[in-house]
């Protein structure tokens, strides 16, 4: 675990030196808030309404979070850089490295987002602090709950699309597959809550991984629930099991195509 934990550490304060990115990258987070704090101001008529169980603050909290966690965690270390790596041949180089490659770009990963990642979470909630005041009901004694399942979803996302990656073994480009994803990621889980969309989606939303990703921080923030969190956590454990033994049985699978071949 130290050599990963060192892969962070350097990649952190590598992306540390250059805060003008996150900071810069902000002001498209800005305007997306302001158009859905326009968009749902416009739909709660009545300041009062509740709409799918969530009110007017709450909604437009949601969202604030969900796209902290969107704009936050985006790279291409996961999607692209690994994708190329798989291409070209150049991963063979790392078949014999004293690590564990899918891991070695899980903790690049990481640590490229985590100076961005504290940036929007904090900028984030003092704009929704602005635009709307506090979050009704939010105790601070849950941030103890909501920051494992909130990095936990960020573990599920970056296993989901190295999985994705690891498909270039197979095919031509898996880049495709990536914009799949995050089409339904932006659908599915940041613009609306899992209550918004009809009944006879909800019970099959509520099973994708989606719903761990975005969906689950995102509501025991707004609406914390010791029955959600326990779902929720369930439901990450269970992806997480599940997506890692994949990306195991998978780059295994890969790695041996790419011997056989000569690569």
């Amino acid at each position: 675990m130290k050599k990963y934990y060192y892969i962070f550490r350097v990649s952190f304060m590598e992306n540390l030196q250059y805060p003008m990115n996150s900071i810069l990258g902000f002001i498209s987070y800005f305007f997306m808030i302001f158009v859905f704090f326009q968009l749902w101001n416009y739909i709660y008529t009545d300041p009062s309404a509740i709409i799918a169980g969530y009110t007017r603050q709450q909604m437009i909290w949601y969202v604030i979070f969900t796209e902290i966690m969107w704009y936050g965690t985006r790279s291409a270390t996961l999607t692209g850089d690994m994708s190329r790596d798989i291409k070209s041949g150049t991963v063979a180089y790392s078949i014999n490295k004293p690590y564990y490659y899918p891991f070695h770009v899980l903790a690049k990963y990481l640590g490229e987002i985590g100076f961005r990642f504290l940036f929007y979470l904090i900028a984030g909630s003092l704009l929704g602090l602005i635009l709307l005041g506090g979050i009704p009901g939010f105790h601070f004694l849950t941030i103890g709950a909501v920051i494992p399942v909130m990095f936990f979803g960020l573990l599920i996302n970056s296993l989901i699309r190295i999985n994705i990656s690891i498909l270039s073994f197979w095919v031509e480009d898996a880049l495709p597959f990536q914009w799949i994803y995050d089409k339904l990621l932006i659908v599915l889980g940041i613009m609306f809550p899992v209550e918004v969309f009809p009944d006879l989606l909800q019970p099959v939303i509520r099973v994708l991984p989606i719903y761990a990703v975005t969906y689950g921080p995102a509501k025991l923030i707004v609406d914390f629930s010791a029955e959600v969190l326990v779902k929720i956590l369930l439901v990450q454990g269970s992806y997480l099991c599940i997506l890692t033994l994949i990306m195991v049985l998978a780059y295994g699978k890969g790695v041996r195509k790419l011997n056989v071949n000569g690569g």
